[in-house]
């Protein structure tokens, strides 16, 4: 049965809710899950969408007529109101809240994204015209660039809203969407939504489906095109099927000279690039390459990433990330096992754990950095969801072979002269050199690759007009 829309609770007086949303509706579910805080405070009741309900969206996005791709000015109203307005009862310091709460990312960073997606939908049409090829036609020939597949399933992550922004840019080139958020924030989804309808966006070209594993499966299989936030092991399932984009683990690196264990500039530099937004983005920096003195470097930065203030993650001036106690020890177990094979140079800062209590009733992760004797090391590439950093050394020999599989390569001194070569390597998606944060860039500057080139193909039109 259809909730009207916007409804926030299932039952009076029962917890905020948020429901699938199909034809612009809530749509009430039985099957409920509670997302609770970090410190295991009930948030929201989340409704489920079981199978049957995810067919019956797909059916109807489906079954809506055709239409052109909705005005950029659409986009753009909607980017103002998902930063500034009250949607579905729920202001924007509410959705600010639960989302710090839920995922434990540091709330200057979810503030910052909140300003990130507002500017990214302002903008959408520069953004999408950037990955596409500049039109081409004379008289009685034409390329179009038309939609490979009529909808997209997008299975969309939790570490950082920013990258809801993906599947709105595919809605500004035509495609129908269906969403099915991440376990811990399906607060940015649900309201990017309303932001959406809310500018005028046609009900039947998204729907929002909360639900688990078995949900995404069958929306991917069941969707024309795919598009895929995950770890290894979902970037290693998909990776050969053309029909899903996968946004996997960023691996993002840097190559550093000799002194950099002595320069406080570089230093504090890269303490940026490893820590900022709590080191959940997958841009921030998790292996660290050098060709001088690794245990000298790996001590540098220790140090300094040991004085990041351990506080609350509501707290504006919050830079680490928290999770609930027992993911706190159950990690710090991980932990002990990941890293038997390296030289830890950070647990003895902190008096034996990385785990702190901000006395918020939640755990705040600091700083771990470790090194390891060869570049190939088995924990060379780890990522996990707060600053962990290896420091692994490099020789000339080794060339841009370390460097693969990385969302990011930076290369801030002494080895930017390999930037043409790392750029050639397939599996590199962007390289910056100088003292350049690695996420810096222009909406013109591809982040991961093109999504205009997967979601769009080039069709030749022909017409009568070059005769006569």
């Amino acid at each position: 049965m259809a909730a009207p829309h916007g409804a926030n609770a299932h039952d009076s007086g029962a917890l905020p809710a948020i429901n699938p949303v199909i034809g612009g509706k809530d749509v009430e579910s039985r099957d409920r899950s509670e997302l609770t805080a970090l410190d295991g405070t009930p948030l929201v009741s989340v409704g489920l969408a079981p199978r049957l309900l995810a067919q019956a969206a797909l059916n109807r996005l489906r079954g809506g007529a055709d239409a052109p791709a909705p005005p950029a000015e659409l986009f753009a109203a909607a980017g103002e109101l998902f930063a500034t307005a009250e949607l579905n009862g729920e202001s924007p310091e509410e959705y600010r809240r639960r989302v710090v709460l839920a995922t434990g990312t540091p709330g200057a960073a979810i503030t910052r994204a909140i300003e990130g997606i507002h500017t990214q939908l302002g903008i959408i049409e520069r953004i999408n015209g950037a990955e596409t090829p500049a039109p081409y036609e004379t008289r009685g020939y034409r390329t179009v660039m038309v939609p490979r597949g009529r909808i997209l399933a997008a299975i969309v992550p939790n570490n950082h809203p920013e990258p809801n922004v993906t599947w709105v840019r595919a809605l500004a080139m035509g495609a129908r969407v269906v969403v099915r958020p991440g376990s811990k924030d399906p607060f940015t989804p649900r309201r990017l939504v309303a932001a959406l309808l809310a500018a005028g966006l046609d009900p039947d070209t998204v729907a929002f489906l909360p639900g688990g594993h078995d949900v995404g499966e069958h929306l991917l299989q069941q969707a024309d095109l795919g598009l895929v936030y995950g770890g290894p092991d979902a970037a290693a399932r998909f990776a050969h099927r053309g029909d899903v984009l996968v946004r996997g683990p960023g691996r993002s690196k840097v190559l550093v000279g000799p002194g950099a264990e002595t320069d406080k500039e570089l230093l504090d530099d890269l303490v940026q690039w490893i820590s900022e937004d709590g080191g959940v983005r997958c841009n921030n920096i998790s292996l660290v390459l050098t060709s001088g003195p690794v245990a000298a470097l790996a001590d540098a930065l220790a140090e300094r990433l040991a004085d990041l203030p351990v506080r609350p993650v509501l707290d504006e001036l919050a830079t680490l990330p928290a999770t609930s106690p027992a993911n706190g020890e159950a990690l710090a177990g991980h932990l002990t096992g990941l890293t038997a094979g390296a030289r830890d140079h950070s647990t003895h800062r902190y008096g034996g754990s990385v785990l702190a209590d901000p006395g918020d009733g939640t755990t705040v992760l600091r700083p771990l950095v470790v090194s390891v004797d060869r570049a190939d090391h088995a924990l060379a590439g780890t990522e996990l969801g707060f600053p962990f950093i290896v420091v692994a050394p490099w020789q000339p020999s080794d060339g841009t072979r370390p460097l693969r599989e990385s969302l990011v390569v930076s290369l801030p001194g002494d080895h930017a002269g390999l930037a043409g070569a790392v750029l050639r390597e397939p599996s590199v998606r962007k390289v910056v050199t100088g003292r350049v944060k690695p996420w810096a860039g222009v909406p013109e500057t591809p982040h991961d690759g093109s999504l205009a080139q997967f979601l769009l193909e080039p069709k030749g039109l022909v017409t009568a007009e070059f005769e006569g």
